[in-house]
């Protein structure tokens, strides 16, 4: 017997298709975003904190349209995966060079934020523009932190994310099965983007942000989403850095990438590798993961 298949945590069993067809089929005016929204409605799909799934359904619709078992209407406009970001306009020339020591930014501040909302079109900007990764993009759960000196200028951008689907050297960390990783993958956070801003040249500050916001994510991750984060990762390539900022606060390397990415279903498509990070934000993590 050929199991149903899992989809966005959903077994889309034949029932599930019928009932997404009728839908479609029913509602022949509505954009995909509306029938994500009428998913997200009637299936209850929304995560802790009562917040609606709706990028979730939609992913969740274009995998059973990939796959060929349903048509959905064409694409209003062309915007590329997931949520384009605000942007704000930044100046041309950059800020005056912050060299004072650490003792003297300090209390630092820091602004957090859903990297969707408003007030994070700055942080948005400062990442597109000056972090090594193309940024033209966030999907589900997010946390952005932009990180402030005493004086109120900008520091740092640091940027929380959904973990890895599935990553061997990490998996072994943690000890779980497939089946655990699925249900508590949640549990689990990316360190996605950490950008220094370029004229900022402060020593150990790095490792001090790395240090001062693994001690407060989880609070927030509560605060935002309505669950727990017991453990954070991350993925340094291994030709650009040391992660010397990540040892240095206490971040344990776990082993490397194998250097492919998550389009890869024919093992051809080469990305840099990279060292693989975690830090446990308590000590009963595994027994969190693995239940």
């Amino acid at each position: 017997m050929v199991s149903a298949p899992i989809i966005q945590g959903r077994v889309v069993t034949p029932e599930i298709l019928v009932a997404v067809r009728d839908l479609i089929t029913g509602q022949p005016e509505w954009s995909r975003r509306r029938l994500a929204l009428e998913l997200c409605r009637q299936w209850q799909w929304h995560n802790a904190a009562g917040q609606i799934k709706d990028m979730a359904a939609r992913s969740f619709l274009d995998k059973l349209e990939a796959r060929g078992w349903i048509q959905l209407p064409p694409r209003q406009r062309r915007r590329g995966p997931g949520f384009a970001p605000r942007l704000a306009a930044l100046p041309s020339s950059p800020a005056a060079e912050v060299k004072e020591s650490l003792a003297q930014l300090q209390p630092l501040q820091w602004q957090v934020f859903n990297a969707r909302q408003p007030q994070a079109a700055r942080f948005n900007a400062y990442l597109a523009r000056y972090h090594y990764l193309p940024y033209r993009s966030t999907v589900g759960e997010n946390l952005g932190y932009l990180v402030q000196d005493r004086q109120g200028r900008d520091l740092a951008c640091v940027l929380f994310g959904a973990a890895a689907w599935k990553i061997q050297p990490r998996d072994a960390f943690i000890g779980w099965t497939a089946s655990q990783r699925q249900t508590h993958l949640g549990q689990i956070v990316n360190n996605n983007r950490f950008l220094i801003l370029p004229w900022v040249r402060v020593r150990e500050l790095a490792s001090h942000i790395l240090g001062r916001v693994a001690r407060r994510v989880a609070r927030d991750w509560q605060t935002h989403y309505g669950h727990p984060v017991v453990l954070l990762e991350t993925f340094v390539e291994r030709d650009r850095f040391r992660g010397s900022c990540y040892c240095a606060a206490n971040w344990c390397c776990v082993g490397q990438s194998q250097g492919r990415t998550r389009q890869d279903g024919q093992h051809q498509l080469q990305a840099p590798v990279k060292d693989i990070w975690v830090y446990p934000l308590h000590a009963g993590f595994r027994q969190a993961l693995c239940l």
